[in-house]
């Protein structure tokens, strides 16, 4: 009979660590197809990415340069045109940046061809999806408010105008909102209303072009 053979540490350790690349390489063969499958999907899922990266910036680069051409023929007057750029924007580019700009001109250019149902619409639009930007947003009613004062509903107009300048208390354009929503108050009758936006003009832009004339407008349409 042979006598057990005593192993020292060493060798213990190089049989575990050869016990061990013997497992794992048993392993790897029998589970390389799994290995070569999970590094195809990730090849796979990196390049989907890529590509839909790619193709983001290719679209919100035609989106723009087709709001581009729409502007180009809003400025040069031809309404017509600009509206079927700026309708391709939304048609196929939703999910672009382009297509926030695109729909507040759609209702300026709208409105240009006094076509007012459609300026409304997309004004409204433009109000209910992206009312961050309080410029545009206060522009947006004063443009419904222009588009129903041109229809002959000054009352609802006035009321529109009202709220554009609350929209945008401190805008650019907000003595030239209370200066319209007073004017429709004074054809309407309603001077209470219409004091309140003269006041909002004397008081608040001083050196408004808009005071002179909104002073005139209230001594004289008041009185009546």
């Amino acid at each position: 009979m042979y006598g057990k053979v005593k192993l020292n540490k060493r060798q213990i350790k190089e049989d575990k660590f050869t016990t061990f690349m013997l497992s794992t390489k048993q392993q790897v063969t029998d589970s390389w197809q799994y290995y070569v499958i999970g590094f195809v999907v990730i090849i796979l899922v990196i390049s989907a990415i890529v590509f839909f990266q790619d193709m983001q910036k290719t679209q919100s680069s035609d989106a723009a340069n087709l709001y581009a051409k729409g502007i180009v023929e809003f400025r040069q007057s031809n309404y017509q045109n600009a509206v079927l750029n700026l309708q391709q924007v939304l048609d196929d580019y939703a999910g672009t940046e382009s297509v926030e700009l695109a729909t507040y001109m759609l209702g300026k250019t709208n409105l240009r061809l006094r076509n007012y149902p459609e300026a409304i619409r997309f004004f409204e639009m433009y109000i209910s999806k992206y009312s961050d930007d309080k410029l545009k947003t206060a522009a947006s009613l004063a443009g419904i408010a222009t588009a129903i004062e041109n229809q002959g509903q000054l009352a609802e107009a006035a009321a529109k105008f009202a709220e554009a300048t609350e929209a945008f208390p401190d805008g650019p354009l907000a003595a030239d909102y209370h200066f319209s929503a007073m004017r429709d108050y004074l054809e309407t009758g309603d001077i209470a209303s219409a004091e309140i936006h003269f006041k909002s003009i004397t008081e608040n832009f001083p050196g408004s072009s808009l005071v002179a004339r909104s002073t005139l407008l209230f001594a004289e349409k008041s009185k009546r």
